[in-house]
């Protein structure tokens, strides 16, 4: 996959723009859990108080309250409250919230930064709830009893019908060292606590002191969870559209990566010369153009969404965690090496099966393509049992090659789910117990346990990634192969300007000792090969199958390079010429027609798409072509299917000849492409193409002495030499090989 990367190039912003949004999904999931747990906590537990630090408290709550407080901590709560009574500017607002105020002052809070806040807090909590014990301790005797010790306070001493306020003032009246010394047996016992418990406890006297001052605590309590709540919705909100944007800019990534892969291999392909077709099959070649990219599309989505996604879930959800408890983070260390272990074991297993699976798709490719195409000859030779179980092999082993990986896939599932389960009982098991310990709230412990499954489930959108990364790392270097794979023909870096070449030589072809071997071959294919072929002259090459007569026009037109040797146009070696300027100058008829779907226009068109249609006429008569195409009943609008399949050999063979003509070349090759026409058509369009092309180079490439017989220049090919040259007349008395194929096709009356 790494080698695809620089194809994402043109998409990094939207790349970027994608992360950017799942940092937003992401903190904004992991900020439901932390509601969730206020909304446990501070809603229904804590009666929707927040803080310890008291909005309102009476003049006469707070002197208990300071009783409780050194003076440090005393002067910073009497500066950041102020006391409101009737005198005072602000006493009818605060009267509606604090009825309380029209009987006795009140102390409110006023706008305090967070620092301050937290550290009023902190004061405040163990403040009330000092002062709560010792009224519940005056309430009740066996408290009183038990708090003797906590308290720094001998309750034994107090008379039993002292009241609440007689207990404060005895308290006010002790020396400043005792009470220290009870304010610190107070400390050390909060300090077990920890905050987020204090306030929690602190809660009661605090919402009993709202009450005290007739503010409406139940319109406290859910305002509060209507606002939370609401936060929590429009957090839903902003992760579903960060989920929605994601996926529109992910699919817009991978649909465009995809697009410009199709294009480039596709464009790669059609510039490769015949050595790298040797080298990658057609089936190959398809199966890598839409089942390697359509794999590599969906990891690039995969990426966007999960890959990016899933660690900054995990990595943020372990942190969050560990901010509700600590002493329950083994539970998740655990988790995650479960996870990992397993997530090892099954790429282990399923790496090696993802590359046989794209070799079978080529195979199975292969068959069915060589099938379809061969499908008259399969019914033919009645072998349609034979191809039948050729597929089924084919296919039965893509078959349990898929079964093996998705088996394999399959388990983590069940897995997944066995573990997340057993987390959540051990979660709630331990949790209980420290809950029970006053040591963790009970929305904390519900918070932690969200956030353990977001961990889980980021390690199985991990495991997910783990899964397909094999199979697309596969497909994307099977596409990188395609891509990183360079022609072995070039244009040279200056090649020679169509306006510098040699105007006496314009139309001639020179091969000049030219040698030629395929690629990996022992041997070479050609040895030697000499001719020119003028203008306005028919060169003829003949010999038997094998010989190495379509080779020669392959390589005049920079299908293969010479090994040895030159080939020269217009006196010009064509491997200094762009290729284009030279296929500019040849039209070309190969071996096996090749039409494509559309019109038989659009077909003619091919070769000059501003040819108008009398030029078309002409060169469909001058290809014997114009007869049956006038017998359509569409003329030359008649659809030709995928390959031409709905006319003949000999038609799709004749509208080949009139494409070429439509080109008007300097060069026309013709590869042994009278081989589907009857003689009396073949005779017929030899005299027509010597009329229609009189100025250009025709190169005929033929197994039949009657198609070359009237040719300037024959040239006789055996075992990759050239073994005879000449006229007809002159290679019936000079080359026993021109003999031996004349005499075994013709009578020697027809030989003339």
């Amino acid at each position: 996959m790494l080698k695809l990367i620089k194809y994402l190039k043109p998409f990094i912003a939207l790349i970027l723009i994608a992360i950017a949004l799942l940092f937003v999904q992401a903190m904004a999931d992991l900020a439901l859990p932390d509601y969730m747990s206020d909304i446990v906590n501070v809603g229904i537990q804590q009666g929707g108080i927040k803080d310890a630090a008291i909005q309102a408290v009476s003049k006469s709550h707070m002197d208990r309250l300071i009783i409780f407080m050194d003076r440090e901590q005393s002067r910073l709560v009497l500066e950041e409250y102020i006391l409101i009574d009737k005198n005072s500017k602000d006493y009818i607002r605060y009267l509606k919230d604090y009825p309380a105020v029209e009987n006795e002052p009140v102390y409110v809070l006023t706008d305090t930064d967070r620092d301050t806040k937290e550290e009023l807090n902190i004061i405040m909590g163990r403040a009330f709830l000092s002062v709560f014990a010792v009224e519940q301790a005056i309430a009740d005797p066996s408290k009183a009893a038990s708090a003797k010790g906590g308290l720094g306070f001998d309750f034994s001493k107090i008379p039993e019908d002292a009241n609440a306020e007689m207990v404060f003032n005895m308290l006010t009246q002790l020396p400043e060292g005792q009470l220290a010394s009870i304010r610190k047996a107070l400390d050390s016992q909060f300090d077990a606590m920890g905050q987020k418990n204090i306030t929690q406890a602190a809660a009661i006297p605090i919402k009993a002191e709202y009450k005290a001052l007739g503010a409406d605590t139940g319109r406290l309590q859910s305002a509060y969870i209507r606002r939370t709540g609401l936060t929590m919705l429009l957090l839903s909100l902003l992760s579903a559209a960060s989920t929605i944007a994601v996926g529109f800019l992910a699919a817009m990534v991978a649909a465009g990566l995809s697009r410009n892969l199709r294009e480039k291999i596709f464009g790669k392909v059609i510039h490769f010369s015949n050595a790298e077709f040797d080298k990658f099959s057609t089936a190959s070649l398809i199966t890598r153009s839409t089942n390697d990219i359509t794999q590599v599309q969906m990891l690039v989505i995969i990426i966007i969404r999960i890959v990016f996604y899933a660690p900054i879930l995990g990595i943020g959800g372990i942190i969050r965690a560990l901010g509700k408890s600590t002493s329950m983070s083994w539970i998740i260390a655990l988790a995650v090496i479960i996870i990992l272990s397993l997530i090892l074991l099954v790429f282990s297993i399923t790496m090696p099966r993802f590359r046989r699976m794209q070799l079978l798709i080529d195979r199975l490719n292969l068959i069915i393509r060589e099938g379809l195409s061969g499908i008259m000859v399969i019914r033919a030779f009645n072998n349609q049992g034979f191809e039948e179980k050729r597929f089924d092999i084919a296919n039965n082993d893509l078959t349990k090659t898929s079964l093996f990986v998705n088996r394999a896939m399959v388990v983590m599932m069940p897995v997944m789910m066995l573990l997340m389960n057993g987390l959540s009982v051990l979660i709630i098991w331990v949790g209980a117990h420290q809950v029970a310990q006053s040591r963790l709230q009970v929305g904390d412990m519900m918070a932690f346990l969200q956030y353990a499954m977001l961990i889980v489930m980021s390690f199985l959108m991990m495991s997910i990634m783990f899964i397909m990364i094999p199979r697309a790392s596969v497909s994307a270097g099977r596409v990188a192969d395609v891509l990183d794979t360079e022609s072995g023909i070039n244009d040279p870096e200056k090649p020679v300007k169509p306006e510098e070449y040699d105007s006496a030589k314009k139309g001639f072809v020179e091969f000049v000792d030219v040698c030629f071997r395929y690629p990996n071959a022992e041997q070479d294919m050609l040895h030697d090969i000499n001719f020119v072929a003028k203008p306005a002259q028919t060169t003829a090459i003949i010999g038997s199958t094998g010989s190495g007569k379509s080779t020669i026009a392959s390589l005049l037109l920079r299908f293969y390079d010479v090994n040895s040797g030159s080939i020269l146009v217009d006196g010009i070696d064509i491997r200094l010429l762009a290729q284009h300027d030279l296929r500019d100058k040849i039209g070309y008829i190969p071996q096996k027609s090749v039409l494509f779907s559309g019109t038989v226009e659009s077909n003619l068109r091919y070769a000059d798409e501003n040819a108008d249609i009398e030029k078309l006429r002409e060169a469909a008569e001058a290809a014997q072509a114009l007869d049956f195409i006038n017998e359509k009943g569409q003329g030359f609008g008649t659809e030709i299917s995928q390959g031409g399949k709905n006319v003949s050999g000999g038609q799709r063979q004749r509208l080949s000849i009139a494409r070429a003509l439509v080109k008007n070349p300097e060069i026309l090759i013709l590869d042994d492409c009278f081989s589907s026409l009857d003689f009396k058509t073949d005779k017929a369009l030899r005299n027509a193409l010597k009329k229609y092309s009189g100025s250009s180079t025709i190169l005929i490439v033929a197994q039949r002495v009657g198609t070359v017989m009237n040719a300037e220049q024959i040239i006789v090919v055996g075992e990759g030499r050239i073994v005879g040259k000449g006229t007809h007349k002159e290679l019936m008395k000079s080359c026993q090989a021109y003999r031996e194929i004349a005499y075994s096709q013709l009578s020697e009356e027809e030989l003339g």
